[in-house]
């Protein structure tokens, strides 16, 4: 009898243990270690900070970002189909992004926006972590062979928060892997960059989103 409860016990242990991994999740890198981060945050002015029609080709629309009175970046979603381009080139780094969506009425809540890094200057090579509901993938037109194509990876699982809450994103760059950390777990990677350095960038596209906290960690 004492043997069957031991071994019950231990089945119980194991079994929670199964759980607990199955489940676990991790702080971001920069809960972990706070330092050496560069704050990529625009100031008032967007001084910086470029807007980019998508695709390049396209015209842009009315002027839709500003910093809000709170300090956050603000996308109004009525400008059309840019991103919001930081001026220099990055290269191997940890890109921490907090964003929050502003919560519409209607029907068309398909809320969609993304965190972009190593794009050329005119979006013709692009690498998005996608940032929609069912988000937490990476996809994009990155050169293989000298030639770009479209590749995409499947995220792990659905980590996105609601409209109205705030979200954490960090996408790591690292030679040629790309890979997304989100509200707490690792998603997806993506292994066939050949494209060293490149500019980070926020998608527009037609709903208000929030960013805060913008961070660049540089990785030898």
């Amino acid at each position: 009898m004492r043997r069957s409860s031991l071994i019950l016990g231990v089945a119980v242990l194991l079994w929670g243990t199964l759980q607990w991994n199955a489940t676990a999740e991790w702080k971001s890198a920069l809960e972990t270690d706070g330092d050496g981060w560069i704050d990529l945050l625009p100031a008032h002015d967007l001084s910086g900070w470029k807007r980019v029609p998508i695709p390049p080709t396209n015209s842009l629309g009315r002027a839709q970002w500003h910093v809000g009175s709170t300090g956050v970046l603000v996308c109004d979603g009525d400008g059309g189909h840019d991103m919001l381009r930081f001026a220099e080139e990055l290269t191997n780094g940890i890109f921490h992004v907090e964003f929050c969506y502003t919560p519409v009425t209607g029907t068309n809540r398909n809320y969609n926006s993304g965190v972009f890094i190593r794009n050329s200057a005119d979006g013709t090579i692009w690498h998005q972590a996608q940032l929609t509901m069912k988000g937490g993938y990476l996809f994009g037109n990155s050169p293989v062979n000298g030639v770009n194509q479209r590749f995409k990876t499947s995220a792990t699982e659905s980590r996105m928060k609601p409209a109205g809450e705030w979200n954490t994103i960090e996408v790591t760059a690292r030679g040629k892997v790309l890979s997304v950390w989100l509200n707490g777990m690792e998603t997806c990677a993506y292994d066939q960059c050949s494209v060293p350095k490149g500019f980070f960038a926020l998608d527009g596209e037609g709903y208000p989103i929030e960013f805060r906290n913008l961070q660049y960690k540089r990785l030898e």
